[in-house]
Parts: structure tokens; sequence; C-alpha cells
């Protein structure tokens, strides 16, 4: 199963954009993507979305954190075909449904790897328009790689762990069925 985790960065903020809700009114600054089959980390900005797009169709499973509801609606939009016909796992989602709320990446990356996030969104919306694209890459390339190391130590211990005003708790998950097979194949749109 060839899996690929996914972040992505934006041009500019809900609040300029008509309030928050529809992640579709936003522009993507930045996409990062890790392949476990290559172990690999890549940028996209884009202009360079025909290379990703080939990636994504190539891919069985898209893994990220609010994926379901950001990263994939807003790629969407530049996107000709359809990419909620690729299996999906949005941690977020995993989360919500057990504890009944959501939670920060950065509160279940200290819970769980003991590390904190490099940045915000809105520090890279500022660096995008600074023209600090490597500062910008680097902060989305380390979010990736915590959603992907949270994905790995749930998969293997069937929990995460989360720091609250109150200290660490945990979430139990089920992970059992996260790499199954889908049902759906992408409908390939591009010719590659």
């Amino acid at each position: 199963m060839r899996k690929i985790v996914l972040d992505i960065e934006t041009k500019n903020i809900f609040q300029e954009v008509g309030g928050r809700g529809d992640p579709t009114k936003l522009d993507i600054s930045l996409l990062v993507t890790y392949d476990f089959q290559t172990d690999q980390y890549e940028c996209f900005l884009e202009e360079d979305f025909p290379r990703l797009w080939k990636l994504l169709e190539e891919s069985d499973m898209i893994i990220g954190y609010n994926s379901d509801h950001f990263d994939i609606p807003l790629l969407n939009k530049y996107y000709e075909g359809d990419l909620t016909a690729i299996k999906s796992l949005d941690l977020l989602s995993e989360i919500k449904n057990t504890l009944g709320r959501r939670l920060r990446l950065d509160s279940v990356a200290e819970g769980t790897l003991g590390i904190k996030k490099s940045g915000d969104g809105l520090e890279a919306v500022k660096w995008w328009r600074q023209g600090e694209i490597e500062k910008l890459k680097r902060y989305c390339k380390d979010d990736v790689r915590i959603t992907k190391e949270i994905y790995e130590f749930a998969l293997k211990n069937n929990f995460l762990k989360y720091k609250d005003y109150d200290g660490i708790k945990t979430i139990p998950l089920k992970t059992e069925n996260w790499e199954d097979p889908g049902d759906g194949a992408l409908n390939h749109t591009l010719l590659f």
C-alpha cells in the first residue's frame, strides 16, 4: 500500500476570504508530502502540482491532520478530478470520533512525541508574504514529519496522548482497519 502524508500551507487566512468554514476560499502557498514507499519528503509550489497529481494518483492512501475537512477539499479546488476517491485517514477525525472534541496537532505532538511544532499557520502566511520560502518549507515539512510520526505511533500502540491543561492524557484508538485497502479507486483524469 502506497501511503502519502501531506500538509498544506496557505497564502491567506479565513478572515480575509469571508470567515471560517470553506477552505476552498483559500489559496495554497505550499504543500509538502512524505511518501512511505520512497521514504522521501517533497515540497510542491503551485507550479509543481502536475508532479503532485501523478504522486497522488499513484497512492493508495492519504494521511493528514484535519485533511478530510481542510487539505483535501482545498487541494481538490486545483485538481481536475476528485481526490476524495482516494482512501484517506484524517488523524484529527479519528481523535474527535473517540474523544468527542478536536485537538491541536501541537497538543498531540507534545503528549505523544514530547515535541512541539516549529510554528503555526499564521506565521506560515507571513513567511509566504515575506518571500521566506525556505522557512515555510521547513515548517511545513516539520508538520508532515510530526503527522507521520503520530500516525506510526498510533498504528503501533492503538492510542495517542495529548497535553491538556492538567497533564498528559491518553486517547484509545481502533487502528486495525486503518491500512485496509479502500473499496474505491481514483478515477485518473490526467494523462501521465
